[in-house]
């Protein structure tokens, strides 16, 4: 196998698949299944909706942030090359192990298994093609990825246009068909267990969890000093006012005690029971391509951080993960071993726990991403930057103590896991050390 010299990644992502790319990867799942556990937690509507509010605060915050760090890096692999470049070659190659080895595969195995539930609960197939679904899921969209990657942004985008529609279906027959107290009522006989506003908040941060993943394309975006700043920061407002108005909507509908009371399956009941058998279908159909899309998303972007690592000669077998065909201009081999750990995770069933277990990893790295700013700043005080976060310092420290919030909340709810989490950072040193030998 040859790596032709002249081969690159193919720089011809603009702003519209950039930002399709962002709200595309935000919105999968989790809106539609996140709302009874949000209700449930806050306690009341009014609060529910304030959780939602606060969510899309601290991710607006954390992704302005991000984008003046992008626009200084707009390298290939996202988080990845922003801690090598801020911190050293170690951090790094931590942040990217992390995400190449559990938690993108994870995720990706996470949003198969979900739609092959989704997919038997809707349309009323046999469970045992369940695993086939999921499996077939994630292949098919990782063949989707192997062609040049206008393939896939084109794929994003067709798929961010039709998960609009069940969200659209929501908002609207909530604002204007919809008849329950939105904003007025409680959740009763569940307060003795309920996790509060802020089990509530957290919630919300796993909906909102994705925004980052469009950096992993830095080197596929064209102008990425000016449109990766822009893809960021406007893909997070628009996902916060969609997931307010679902929020407020779904209340509108059914009210605080049903969503309650039918927990997942509160979005299913108002598209069958709202729309009737056809439109319920539709609606369906909608929220399966709405999680396709995310899948899309992941399956795009984090192939390409196990490609950046395997250019430095980080991995094991780095010349074939570094490979680029030549017509297609795509990590072909980064994306079979992505797709092949997620297929032996679905296999396995456990993507759920392990995409937890790394959501404080991921977040230890997003402090030091966030704290990376002020480095930035103090070490190229007359450099000109593309785009500065606003309010400095302000948004970047909501940024911070927001991560920080999800940190804590982490090891007080899920030490044991936390721990886990951490070994997994730690077998990834050998790994690095060993590259490092091998290089010299």
């Amino acid at each position: 196998m040859k790596q032709q010299e002249n081969v690159t990644l193919n720089r011809a992502l603009g702003l519209p698949a950039a930002l399709a790319l962002v709200i595309g990867t935000i919105i999968g799942g989790g809106v539609f299944v996140r709302q009874a556990a949000v209700i449930n937690d806050a306690g009341s509507a009014k609060a529910a909706i304030l959780a939602w509010i606060a969510g899309g605060i601290l991710t607006l915050a954390a992704g302005l942030t991000i984008a003046e760090v992008a626009s200084q890096i707009p390298s290939t692999g996202g988080l990845y090359a922003y801690m090598e470049e801020m911190y050293n070659e170690l951090w790094g190659f931590l942040s990217g192990w992390v995400q190449i080895i559990v938690y993108g595969p994870a995720m990706i195995a996470a949003l198969g298994s979900f739609l092959a539930i989704l997919t038997s609960a809707f349309f009323h197939t046999n469970p045992i093609w369940n695993l086939p679904i999921a499996l077939g899921s994630i292949i098919l969209v990782g063949i989707i990825n192997i062609f040049p990657n206008k393939y896939g942004a084109s794929f994003a985008l067709i798929t961010t246009a039709c998960k609009l529609v069940p969200v659209a279906a929501l908002i609207i027959f909530g604002l204007f068909y919809g008849h329950a107290d939105a904003l007025g009522q409680s959740i009763k006989g569940i307060h003795s267990t309920t996790g509060g506003f802020g089990v509530a908040m957290l919630a919300t941060l796993f909906a909102f969890d994705g925004w980052i993943l469009i950096a992993n394309l830095g080197g596929e975006v064209k102008n990425p000093r000016k449109v990766l700043p822009q893809a960021i920061s406007f893909g997070i407002l628009a996902v916060l006012a969609i997931y307010v108005l679902v929020a407020y909507g779904v209340l509108k509908s059914i009210g605080a005690e049903k969503v309650h009371e039918l927990g997942t399956a509160a979005i299913p009941y108002i598209a069958n029971h709202d729309f009737g058998n056809i439109g319920g279908k539709i609606i369906c159909i909608g929220i399966i391509i709405s999680i396709i899309g995310c899948m899309n998303g992941k399956i795009m972007t984090f192939p390409r951080i196990m490609y950046a690592m395997a250019e430095r000669k980080q991995l094991p077998f780095s010349k074939q993960l570094a490979y680029l065909n030549p017509k297609t201009r795509t990590p072909i081999f980064s994306i079979f071993v992505v797709i092949f750990i997620a297929a032996v995770m679905i296999c396995l069933g456990s993507a759920d726990r392990l995409s937890e277990l790394c959501i404080f990893t991921i977040y230890c790295f997003y402090v030091m991403a966030f704290v990376g700013v002020f480095l930035l700043r103090k070490r190229n005080p007359k450099m000109k930057r593309e785009f500065s976060v606003p309010l400095f310092p302000f948004t970047p420290i909501v940024a911070i103590l927001g991560s920080l919030f999800v940190l804590i909340s982490e090891v007080m709810s899920d030490p044991i896991g936390v721990f886990i989490s951490l070994a997994i950072v730690a077998l990834g040193i050998p790994v690095f050390y060993y590259q490092v030998y091998k290089r010299k």
